[in-house]
């Protein structure tokens, strides 16, 4: 499962949270200075790395925005809403399973399209063959 894989990892760069989550690594760096509970982590040479609580706030950051078409302030509401009433945890939880199901989603109709194209592309199949006989 794509979840599984993804939690394997304890630390991710930011070209790789910014992969995940579907947008460029300058996004989240803009998304820091806008949601106050979005903070990375940072190494000793000052490359931020991102933990699974942070990928899962991305991705609710990224739902609230780009699919209930919240702007940034209002999701930044939002989402200290939801902490104040300690929703913030299941909140996260859910934009990481929604992010999941839609990449395999995703991943699934690219198969099928890739059948359908090999089935277009293979020779018609004759009856069933014939015995020579001697």
């Amino acid at each position: 499962m794509a979840g599984d894989r993804i939690a394997r990892k304890e630390f991710y760069s930011i070209g790789e949270a910014a992969d995940l989550i579907g947008v460029k690594p300058h996004v989240l760096r803009y998304w820091e200075t806008q949601f106050r509970l979005l903070n990375p982590r940072k190494t000793s040479g000052g490359s931020r790395v991102y933990r699974r609580p942070d990928i899962q706030l991305l991705q609710l950051i990224a739902f609230l925005l780009h699919t209930e078409r919240y702007t940034v302030e209002g999701a930044a509401a939002k989402i200290e809403q939801m902490r104040r009433e300690g929703r913030l945890p299941r909140a996260r939880g859910v934009a990481w399973d929604r992010t999941m199901i839609e990449k395999l989603r995703r991943e699934a109709d690219d198969l099928l399209d890739l059948l359908d194209q090999v089935q277009r592309a293979a020779p018609p199949e004759s009856g069933p063959a014939e015995q020579e006989t001697g």
